[in-house]
């Protein structure tokens, strides 16, 4: 039951934030870094991705491979984050503090430990030590 309502939340904010990509881009287009092309298409890309992996993850069927794509997937973003982060890049108009940087690569570790509790594969890693 506790795994159900967590999959909830956890899929409706990831949601949210897909949708976000396609409300106001150019938050997320400023902080792709400049190695990477065409940023507006990444963002759109990650955007469907975040709706995709927040549906997903709410349905217990697809659960698992769903946690597994979103643990990949936060993996893959994270070059975002810490272009921002090294390059002060303001987010949405704000700079960031040390601290506040720190606190979202804290979140996302922690939004990569909920997925891998989603898809079970945290019990069965915990389960094989």
């Amino acid at each position: 039951m506790i795994a159900h309502i967590l999959a909830s939340i956890y899929g409706i904010a990831f949601i949210l934030a897909g949708i976000s990509h396609f409300r106001n881009p150019q938050i997320f287009v400023d902080i792709v870094p400049p190695i990477l092309p065409f940023a507006l298409f990444l963002v759109y890309v990650t955007g469907a991705m975040e709706i995709a992996g927040g549906i997903g993850i709410i349905y217990p069927d697809s659960r698992l491979i769903t946690g597994r794509l979103l643990v990949l997937f936060l993996i893959a973003v994270f070059p975002a984050n810490l272009y921002m982060w090294i390059a002060d890049v303001p987010f949405n108009g704000t700079l960031l503090t040390t601290q506040q940087h720190m606190l979202r690569a804290g979140v996302q570790v922690v939004l990569i430990i909920v997925a891998l509790y989603l898809s079970g594969d945290l019990a069965k890693f915990s389960q094989s030590r």
